[in-house]
């Protein structure tokens, strides 16, 4: 399956003109792991994102011991929302997240694609980075990474080990014990704290005001677009979720405002007054002043708090990971005091080779050729729709096959319509966690959406992938057919074990 080598002409436009853009983008898109190799090179090889389970046996019984530990605790969609019991939980281990400066990052979608970004740059600058994010495509320790790269299974035993007994003696002391999602939040921040780091970039898990991460007072709060999902916890609309959202906002801080619902910009603008924050907007103080399709991703001039930097390549593709790229870049502008304290920018090659090394797993990563699969972690509407816009300018496929399956507690209609433009037939499915809506019901869905013709139902993940490859193939192996597997990240990490990944 090639991709789209040919340039396509797009001018350098005023900057001004950004300001009059549509703000009802969608906020995330899916990307595609490949890249130049030549400018890969210069920025550096990535290093593993995804780890394998360890070769060890001891180290991997270790690690299963605390994963069955922290799996007896509330899930990640259980929630009491106060930050009591992590505030607890720091007080007893020396508030070990005062000791670094923090970037906080929300929003709906693209957080942890925005959060690479960050790292890469704060990384390509020399300082020693700690990133936090969520959820994990396969292995749990991805949610902590030390200088770009997870830790080892090891640390992350010794990092449980080491904070358990604080960890006992907060769960004795409240009225509920701490969640899987507090207990991992303590030991990113302990982990980030021992190593030592300059700077720890932390994404939050929901929403922002009583999310477990908000115990810091990030220096810079990055909100990424606003776009409708965990209605049930946040709001029903742009401008209530922002409320909960801007809760990261702290005094004094610079916050990096994507482009936004209206409602919800009057929100977090209003919050920054409040606090007496710094605010810079997308389309006002930095942004996206070009972009060209290019091979394997596409070419950037970024207008950033310091000026511009033009011929930024970005091995990910669509117009919102640009976006991304133009929030990121501002972020650590900020970090660094550029726009505040010193007037100049930042190093433009260090710029283009931190750009040029990133990488997101599960966001439309191709896993095998002939017949191409892709994976992409979509789960709303929103993601769903960034990811189709996405297939649609990086591949040429002459006929796609969808593989879905997805959480019960999300908008199924809503992605599947989102879908069923580039969708040939679909292949629904369900994967592993308590939380997969069951087939049946998926399907039932899928069938008002697609019609019963084009809607296969295939229960068990990897009849899913087998039936949807075999759809692919039938058009012949030069056919141009393609499969992605999506509707959650759950589903995604299996497809990708299931695919020989990790």
């Amino acid at each position: 399956m090639s991709e789209r080598s040919e340039q396509q002409p797009d001018p350098i436009d005023p900057f001004e003109e950004i300001i009059a853009a549509e703000t009802d983008r969608d906020p995330d898109l899916a990307v595609i792991e490949a890249g130049s190799r030549t400018l890969r090179a210069q920025g550096g090889a990535p290093q593993s994102d995804v780890p394998s389970r360890p070769a060890d046996p001891e180290v991997d019984k270790a690690l299963r011991e605390v994963e069955a530990d922290l799996a007896t605790r509330w899930g990640e969609t259980k929630l009491e929302p106060s930050v009591q019991r992590i505030a607890a939980l720091m007080d007893v281990l020396g508030e070990p997240q005062r000791s670094y400066p923090s970037i906080h990052i929300t929003g709906t979608n693209g957080k942890t694609s925005t959060a690479r970004m960050i790292e890469a740059l704060l990384g390509a600058f020399e300082l020693r980075t700690g990133r936090y994010t969520s959820p994990h495509v396969q292995s749990i320790t991805e949610r902590i990474s030390l200088d770009g790269a997870p830790i080892s299974a090891e640390r992350f035993v010794d990092t449980y080990q080491d904070i358990k007994p604080y960890v006992e003696m907060v769960d004795g002391s409240q009225e509920y014990r701490l969640s899987f999602f507090e207990v991992l939040t303590g030991m990113a921040y302990a982990a980030f704290a021992d190593a030592p780091v300059d700077v720890a970039v932390v994404e939050v898990g929901m929403g922002g005001s009583w999310d477990a991460t908000n115990v810091i007072d990030g220096d810079v709060a990055v909100i990424t677009p606003i776009a409708l999902d965990h209605t049930d916890r946040l709001g029903s609309t742009p401008a209530e979720i922002a409320v909960e959202k801007s809760g990261i906002i702290k005094q004094d801080a610079t916050v990096i405002l994507a482009q936004q619902p209206v409602d919800a910009a009057q929100v977090m603008l209003k919050k920054a007054v409040e606090v007496d924050a710094t605010v810079a907007r997308e389309g006002l103080e930095f942004g996206v002043v070009s972009r060209q399709v290019a091979v394997g991703g596409q070419m950037l001039t970024l207008r950033g708090l310091g000026g511009e930097y033009p011929e930024v390549y970005l091995p990910l593709h669509g117009p919102y990971q640009a976006h991304n790229a133009a929030v990121a870049l501002a972020a650590v502008e900020a970090f660094f005091g550029v726009g505040s304290q010193r007037p100049e920018p930042l190093d433009g090659e260090t710029v283009r080779k931190a750009f040029a090394s990133v990488s997101s797993p599960g966001r439309l990563e191709v896993v095998r050729r002939s017949p191409t699969v892709v994976l992409d972690a979509a789960h709303n509407p929103a993601g769903a729709l960034a990811t189709a816009e996405a297939v649609g300018e990086a591949f040429d496929f002459s006929r796609l096959i969808g593989v879905v399956g997805a959480s019960g507690d999300k908008n199924v209609r809503g992605v599947l319509e989102a879908f069923e433009p580039i969708f040939a037939e679909v292949v629904i499915t369900q994967n592993s966690s308590h939380r997969a809506m069951d087939a049946d019901e998926l399907a039932a869905v899928a069938v008002e959406v697609f019609g019963d013709e084009r809607v296969q139902v295939e229960p068990r993940l990897p009849d899913a992938l087998e039936a949807a490859i075999t759809l692919a193939e039938e058009e012949g192996e030069f056919s141009g057919a393609g499969v992605l597997v999506t509707g959650s990240v759950i589903t995604v990490g299996e497809a990708r074990l299931l695919l020989g990944k990790g």
